[in-house]
Formats: structure tokens, C-alpha cells, sequence
């Protein structure tokens, strides 16, 4: 179902790759003013490949959302060019994958400061501008392992279970001034990401019995979930869409799997 979003305006965060550009896509196809965050450079790659298919605007910035200034100066230059924020979407992301016993520190903490602590400020800065509005919506990306830890990767899980504890705290604090706090539990979803984790977890768990080649985990995990297949970005942007739109105007402090039915929880 297409969503009317003209004269809306949304950020997204994580948005030069995989579940972000599909999110900015979407949401460019409903006709809003974008504004397509990322780290790297690719973002204004990515931000010219949509601006050649849909006629809308779109900002395409550089920031590291673990930057307190630069977050700040995200959603300035945001509100000065479209007048406002409508929709905030939290999706920058990192992971990596290591043994317990191996994982560099620095390695954890990068983790929760990307994905926890960005989420935070991002969700901080946006809102500033909705209460002056009076309305607005945040959303989050979390994961299935917001719900449910995996091995290797407790870094990561720690992040997005904080990132819907987060979610439901700012929904409270927020309610006040009409402003949705969501966020959303993404499974095996086709992306670059994914494809490091495929290659890493792979060959962690290749040994003399069994070697993972490229895809074969993926495939194997797949047979997991009910769907019997793993999804992709605009299977992600339809929820987001849908979080964004008047239709959820009263759902908040909800964290909803998009897996296929992997976790039914």
C-alpha cells in the first residue's frame, strides 16, 4: 500500500546500503523529503541513484551519529532546509563477530556506541524539533537479537535490547506532545551486512565435520523460519512506512519482529 508522505519530512540514518537505502527508497516513492545520513561517502551515491527516480528532495549528509556535535548539526541543517522533522528513523548499525575470549574491547564498545548510544542521540535531537511541533515519529532499528542473544555477539545483542529499552522510555517521556516511539526487529534480512555475517559466522563455525562455503549458512538458517526465506529491505520498509504513517498514530512503545516468523514473541 503506497503512503502519502508529500511534505513530509524524514531521516534516515544507516541509509547508503542495504535495510536503509530500502527505507529511503520507499519513503522517496511516497513523495517525502529525504534526508539520507550515513558515515560514508557512498550516501551520496545512494542519495543519487533514488534522486534519478523519483522527483523528490533529498539531503544526503555525512555525520558519525556517535558525534554529539555533528548529530546536532545533522538536524539543524535538516530543519533549515524543510521547515521541520516529521519522522526520525534510527538505523545506523555495526556489528562484528568474535569469541568471547577474543573480542578486542575497543571492538565492544564501537558496537554500543553505534548502535545504542547513535540511537540515543539521534532520538534526542529529533525530538527537540517534534515537541516544538508538537507531533512527530521516532523509530528504531533493533534486532532479532534485541529479543534473543546469539553466540558471538554479545556486543551486538547488549546494543539492541538498549535499543528497545530505549524506544519504550522515550515513548512515555514523549507521549505528551503526540510523538510515536517505535522500533522494529529486522531477521535475516539480504544485505551487505548480512553477507558478513554469512562469511564470518561461517567460518567460526566451519570445522573438520562441516565447511560453510559462501551462502550456505544463510541457506541452512533460513529452513528455520516459517516463510522459508530470508527477507529483504522493502519487506522492512513496509513496516517502516506503515510506523510513519497516520495509520499507527496510536501505536507506541512497540517493538515488532519483521523475520519471516523466525522469533514469535
Amino acid at each position: 500500500m503506497q503512503r502519502n508522505f508529500h511534505g513530509k519530512t524524514v531521516v534516515i540514518t544507516g541509509a547508503c546500503r542495504g535495510i536503509g537505502a530500502g527505507i529511503a527508497e520507499r519513503f522517496a516513492r511516497d513523495g517525502a523529503n529525504l534526508v539520507m545520513v550515513s558515515n560514508a561517502d557512498r550516501v551520496f551515491e545512494t542519495a543519487a541513484e533514488i534522486q534519478s527516480r523519483y522527483d523528490v528532495a533529498i539531503l544526503p549528509l555525512k555525520v558519525d551519529v556517535t558525534d554529539e556535535q555533528q548529530v546536532q548539526q545533522l538536524y539543524q541543517q535538516a530543519a533549515a532546509r524543510f521547515g521541520g522533522i516529521d519522522v526520525s528513523i534510527q538505523n545506523a548499525g555495526v556489528i562484528t563477530i568474535d569469541r568471547f575470549d577474543q573480542m578486542p574491547k575497543a571492538d565492544f564498545e564501537r558496537v554500543l556506541a553505534v548502535n545504542t548510544t547513535g540511537v540515543w542521540l539521534c532520538c534526542r535531537e529529533a525530538a527537540k524539533y517534534m515537541v516544538q511541533q508538537n507531533g512527530g515519529c521516532l523509530i528504531n532499528t533493533s534486532s532479532g537479537q534485541g529479543r534473543q542473544g546469539f553466540i558471538y555477539t554479545p556486543h551486538y545483542a547488549a546494543s539492541k535490547m538498549g535499543v528497545i529499552g530505549i524506544t519504550q522510555s522515550l515513548a512515555h517521556e514523549l507521549a505528551p506532545w503526540n510523538i510515536t516511539v517505535n522500533a522494529f526487529c529486522p531477521g535475516i534480512i539480504e544485505s551487505e551486512m548480512w553477507d558478513y555475517n554469512d562469511r564470518v559466522w561461517g567460518e567460526i563455525l566451519s570445522d573438520d565435520r562441516k565447511r560453510y562455503g559462501k551462502g550456505e549458512l544463510m541457506a541452512e538458517w533460513v529452513e528455520g523460519i516459517p516463510l522459508k526465506r530470508a527477507g529483504q529491505p522493502e519487506d522492512v520498509a513496509g513496516l517502516v512506512a506503515f510506523l510513519a504513517s497516520d495509520d499507527a498514530r496510536y501505536i507506541t512503545g512497540q517493538t515488532i519482529n519483521v523475520d519471516g516468523g523466525l522469533i514469535m514473541s
